[in-house]
């Protein structure tokens, strides 16, 4: 075991690199231990089960996210900061379709408790909603029509469902640009 080096790290790297290679859906802990040159038991003693080896997955892809889009967004307000905000979520989903993957799975609640990544996200979201003066619970669900606009485009994107010859960066531009007029028009109640 010592020789392998192991740590909950360590680990948890290997298979959010893993999931960009292969898939998400793909990452083992056989897998893992086949990459390390270790048994399958000798990983049990960093990760309970796979299930929490995909939360440790999925909150490390968030924080590495997060870390991008906060970078992004820095300095900026309204159609700026949504704009950059955007781009560097699909990028990221777009360079690391096994990590993005991950940041879609319901996790375990015992491990997000206190997770200084999710914390960040909502701070970060919330922030750059700002500009738009929306309160709750229309907040709510500006960010779950981000999400899944986000989501939804990145996911047709990568698995190639847009067939049609014009450019997807320019749909997605002019996605964006519908997303910050809805925001600013937003319904009241």
């Amino acid at each position: 075991m010592a020789r392998a080096g192991l740590t909950v790290d360590r680990v948890v790297e290997a298979a959010a690199d893993l999931a960009d290679e292969v898939g998400f859906e793909n990452v083992t802990l056989s897998a893992l231990a086949r990459h390390f040159g270790v048994k399958d038991a000798s990983l049990y003693s960093h990760v309970r089960n796979l299930r929490e080896l995909r939360t440790r997955v999925a909150l490390l892809a968030g924080g590495e996210m997060i870390d991008r889009i906060a970078e992004a967004v820095a300095g900026r307000a309204g159609k700026d900061a949504l704009t950059a905000f955007a781009g560097a979520y699909r990028e990221y989903a777009l360079e690391h379709p096994g990590r993005y993957a991950a940041t879609q799975i319901p996790v375990d609640q015992d491990l997000v408790t206190d997770s200084p990544a999710l914390r960040r996200t909502a701070e970060i979201t919330y922030g750059m909603l700002r500009a738009y003066r929306l309160d709750e619970p229309d907040l709510t669900d500006a960010v779950r029509l981000l999400r899944s606009t986000f989501h939804g485009y990145c996911h047709l994107e990568s698995s190639g469902a847009f067939g049609h010859p014009r450019d997807v960066r320019a749909s997605w531009d002019r996605a964006v640009e519908a997303l910050h007029v809805a925001l600013e028009h937003w319904p009241r109640a």
